[in-house]
């Protein structure tokens, strides 16, 4: 039996250093479950490491891919035959099957459909913990890169949490109706000034966007503020010494290294239910043949869709 998968053999432009290749399945490991992959996502931690930007700890030759959701096929206990699953910390989840170790897989609930959980894992469980880590109700909080997917669900769950008003930077006026409609005071990119002002007003940043921004919104910031970094969308670093206060990193890599498995296997439990109620950007569903437009998609301005690769 043949697997297909989306390999980078060097660092570069996914455009120009993703490969689609066939190779034989390689022997089943006991200790393993082999999954059958149904759909992927792309997001941008799919998709920067494969520039070189994490080159310290992410390196070729290497399948591309962090989440997606599958059926076990294979497995020592047949117990876990036929149960749907989220691979995590395979081999890359932009390929057919994957082998995951068991402790790894977390089962999905039957009435979350394929097209949630397959990017229930990333965007989700990062805003969850940053959110748990640094609460919010009784705050006022500011997201950047409001139109993303896990800007969108800090701003929801902020609010849910008790948050008194959230502002949301953004770059596309395509995203304003969206970001009006859940209630998030917009702030256009270009705006430094308002954006300065509100960074002086709130109590909390999630920033994924680093850069100039990070550093306007750390100049600005009020004393008894705080700001979290995420992400460098911008790819361009910044000094985390403000004005006032110092930028705190989160990584949901470096939490998960520390994290007993059996607790962060029953986080998903929240999760799930929280997913169930939160509104998400609808889905473009493309065969895995066709991730050059795929990834077209993911790269429009202002998109409103989530590219899933079906595997």
């Amino acid at each position: 039996m043949e697997n297909t998968a989306l390999w980078f053999r060097q660092f570069g432009e996914p455009e120009q250093v993703l490969t689609l290749e066939q190779a034989p399945l390689a022997p089943f490991i006991s200790g393993t479950l082999r999954v059958r992959m149904h759909y992927a996502p792309l997001n941008p931690s799919d998709l920067i490491p494969i520039t070189g930007a994490y080159r310290h700890r992410v390196f070729p030759p290497r399948i591309a891919g962090y989440e997606g959701v599958g059926i076990v096929e294979q497995a020592d206990h047949p117990a876990w035959i036929g149960k749907r699953v989220l691979p995590l910390r395979g081999e890359g989840t932009w390929q057919r099957w994957v082998d995951c170790p068991v402790q790894w897989a977390v089962v999905v609930p039957d009435n979350v459909p394929d097209d949630l959980a397959a990017r229930g894992y990333i965007n989700p469980l990062a805003a969850w913990l940053m959110l748990k880590k640094w609460p919010v109700a009784g705050k006022s909080v500011l997201v950047t890169a409001a139109g993303s997917t896990c800007a969108g669900l800090l701003a929801q769950w902020a609010k849910r949490q008790g948050a008194t008003e959230v502002y949301g930077v953004y770059r596309s006026a395509q995203h304003l109706p969206a970001l009006l409609k859940s209630g998030v005071i917009p702030l256009n990119m270009d705006d430094g000034r308002g954006i300065a002002e509100a960074a002086g007003r709130v109590d909390v940043v999630y920033d994924a966007v680093g850069g100039e921004l990070a550093t306007l919104m750390l100049d600005h910031l009020n004393p008894n503020g705080a700001l979290i970094s995420y992400g460098l969308l911008s790819g361009k670093a910044f000094s985390p010494r403000g004005k006032y206060i110092t930028a705190q990193r989160f990584h949901l890599r470096d939490t998960l290294a520390v994290t007993p498995v059996e607790e962060w296997q029953g986080w998903f439990e929240s999760l799930w239910e929280l997913l169930l109620k939160t509104q998400q950007p609808d889905v473009a569903v493309y065969a895995l043949e066709e991730w050059r437009q795929a990834l077209e998609l993911f790269r429009e301005p202002g998109r409103q869709r989530k590219p899933l690769l079906r595997l």
